[in-house]
């Protein structure tokens, strides 16, 4: 097959990036037809079919390795003019993260505070649940990713950071009133329920601990922020799981009871990257790990 034609990967990625060919023309300053040429002549020398014609485009298979490639070809291209200190050196970093709400609301942006001020980094942070974190970075969407998968994606390399302690709590009227003191397995499936979104299925999955049926009740609030959802616990719309950082201080506070002192949830979380020799991805990293080390409680 021989090397990949650099201009074709950067406009398959710029596709991706701006969602359709006419936008992706528009950055690149060239005709859609000249991007619509070289997408076809990467497809061809590939023998792959790269991008699913969609609105947006999205990248088949296929296509992801291609776009993960460009990114981990740009990342290197800005450190080398960086540390040449060529035009274009004064711009800021860019690097994409992938992280999940919990984490977001409670100890990794105090993480990013702690990276150094040189290189001067731009962040790019995009929410997802920590179970599919993993498929971002497998799309070449971000560079690195919080996600509960210990399985490296491929070209990434693999750090546990700790663990995060969900505790389940309720408003104390609510816990009153609804739970009325009954074994947790048969009220809870009865009570109101707070969760996250469709996806959410952490409340379920408590329940089925505690060995209740399958879901945790039939009314659910969906709540699709960390903090909203702990302030929708606290006002009595429903019991939740919370992470404990954000619990504590609630149930110090009398807004909140635990409803099982001994039973809570723990998540393993890992930190996955991208097997780069970049200054940028190492600075952001030591900063995570070493913010995780003290915020979660410990890996096993």
């Amino acid at each position: 097959m021989g090397e990949l034609p650099l201009d074709q990967v950067r406009t398959l990625l710029a596709v991706v990036d701006e969602g359709t060919f006419d936008a992706a023309a528009a950055a690149l300053h060239v005709t859609p037809s000249a991007v619509s040429q070289r997408v076809k002549a990467l497809e061809q020398r590939t023998g792959r079919v790269l991008l699913m014609r969609t609105k947006p485009v999205r990248p088949t298979e296929s296509g992801a390795v291609v776009v993960r490639l460009a990114r981990q070809l740009a990342r290197l291209e800005r450190d080398a003019y960086a540390e040449l200190g060529l035009s274009g050196a004064g711009e800021p970093t860019r690097v994409s993260v992938a992280v999940n709400a919990d984490s977001l609301a409670t100890w990794f942006l105090a993480a990013l505070t702690r990276v150094p001020g040189e290189p001067a980094l731009s962040f790019e942070l995009r929410r997802e649940d920590e179970d599919h974190t993993a498929a971002l970075l497998r799309e070449g969407l971000v560079m690195a990713a919080v996600t509960s998968s210990p399985e490296a994606v491929p070209g990434c390399s693999v750090r546990a950071l700790g663990t995060m302690r969900y505790l389940p709590v309720a408003n104390p009227e609510f816990a009153a009133r609804r739970l009325r003191g009954a074994p947790l397995a048969e009220a809870l499936p009865e009570a109101p329920v707070v969760v996250f979104d469709r996806r959410d299925d952490f409340q379920d999955g408590f329940v089925r601990r505690l060995g209740g049926p399958g879901a945790a009740g039939g009314r659910r609030h969906y709540v699709p922020t960390s903090e909203g959802f702990a302030e929708a616990v606290a006002a009595g719309l429903g019991w939740g799981m919370l992470p404990e950082a954000q619990a504590d201080p609630l149930l110090r506070a009398g807004r909140l009871v635990e409803l099982a002192p001994d039973s809570w949830v723990d998540m393993p979380l890992y930190w996955q990257q991208w097997k780069l020799d970049s200054p940028a991805l190492a600075a952001v990293a030591e900063a995570v790990v070493s913010t995780a080390r003290e915020a979660l409680r410990g890996h096993g």
